[in-house]
């Protein structure tokens, strides 16, 4: 995840997932300090006297929960290790980044966001408080990447941190309509303060996943598109044929890019195509060579079966990843590798 914004002396990076605070709110609201265009989340309540310096919220987004002491991170790979392998995830992902003023610290604040969770049936997944091997943190602050804290009062270079005051831990909450996940994560500043701050405290990070499935986005490409793209690359790419995770039955909300297929091969009688599938890089090589053809082959039985196209102008085959047309590194990038392509014989 790229780094967000902040508006004050904090960090970005990190991520957490839902929880409320045990101390009520002070009688002086401080929200009107808040970032501007940040707000809580619905179901979390901010430890008393604290204020948004960081924000950012993406309607979905891959994520990994750590759940275990923190060994390494490879500033040239960014590669991270843990003693356990982190949960992975994708979902709603609402990250803040709370500044506790005062003789707050980064302890006081981790109890308080975990008592909470506790009360609203969230079960402890990792708590860096109660592992006696989490002591080395070198490379942790790294790893949330290199976040410059810009504000009107000063400017502040989150490797500030007190790697001592480091505090982690992860929840889950499970529920019918789909689980969800916190990750909190606490920092303290260290020595000397006034270089770094303005004002005492700590600071806490919040990553909210909601897990749930990916709305795909694509736009249809009509038949005239189709055309104009594969007399001018040979080829066209499609993201309007739908299949659930690693299944190759097609899905109805399919049938209008099924459709403008079909109307393309009726206007040019003469065109034959190579029906080619594509996966992204999640999973083994050979399952996904193995679902990217059967999901051709499920697009050309449709167009057979429903349209009355003669099989013999289509020939489907699979690649799996072997042709990305972005990284998949990132939901997005993966989003953009899964899709069938047409390509002229």
């Amino acid at each position: 995840m790229k780094p967000m914004t902040i508006a004050s002396s904090v960090p970005t990076g990190g991520r957490l997932l839902i929880f409320l605070a045990l101390i009520p709110l002070l009688s002086l609201d401080t929200r009107s300090a808040d970032l501007p265009g940040s707000q809580d989340h619905p179901l979390i309540k901010r430890f008393g006297g604290s204020e948004i310096v960081g924000y950012d919220s993406k309607q979905f987004d891959a994520f990994e929960l750590q759940t275990s002491t923190f060994l390494s991170n490879d500033l040239k790979t960014g590669k991270r290790t843990y003693a356990r392998p982190p949960l992975k995830m994708e979902g709603s992902h609402l990250q803040i980044w709370y500044e506790a003023a005062g003789q707050t610290s980064s302890t006081e604040l981790l109890r308080n966001y975990q008592n909470e969770l506790k009360t609203h049936g969230f079960e402890l997944l990792y708590d860096s408080t109660q592992d006696p091997q989490a002591t080395n943190w070198t490379g942790f602050l790294s790893s949330l990447g290199e976040v410059k804290i810009a504000t009107s009062r000063t400017h502040y270079v989150f490797s500030a941190a007190d790697k001592k005051g480091i505090r982690v831990s992860s929840a889950q909450l499970k529920r019918p309509q789909g689980e969800i996940y916190v990750y909190l994560r606490a920092v303290e500043w260290g020595a000397p303060r006034d270089v770094y701050k303005a004002r005492r405290g700590a600071y806490m990070a919040v990553d909210v996943v909601e897990v749930k499935s990916m709305v795909q986005n694509m736009v249809r490409v009509s038949a005239q598109e189709m055309s104009q793209a594969i007399q001018s690359s040979g080829k066209v790419a499609l993201y309007g044929i739908f299949f659930d995770t690693a299944k190759a039955e097609i899905k109805p909300e399919s049938k209008p890019a099924l459709d403008e297929i079909a109307k393309l091969l009726s206007i040019d009688s003469k065109l034959k195509l190579h029906v080619v599938g594509h996966t992204d890089n999640v999973g083994e090589f050979d399952s996904n060579l193995a679902l990217s053809k059967r999901r051709a082959e499920a697009v050309v039985a449709a167009l057979v079966r429903d349209y009355g196209i003669n099989a013999s102008r289509l020939t489907p085959n699979g690649v799996a990843y072997l042709a990305p047309v972005a990284v998949n590194t990132t939901e997005e990038g993966r989003a953009k590798n899964r899709r069938v392509e047409l390509v002229a014989k």
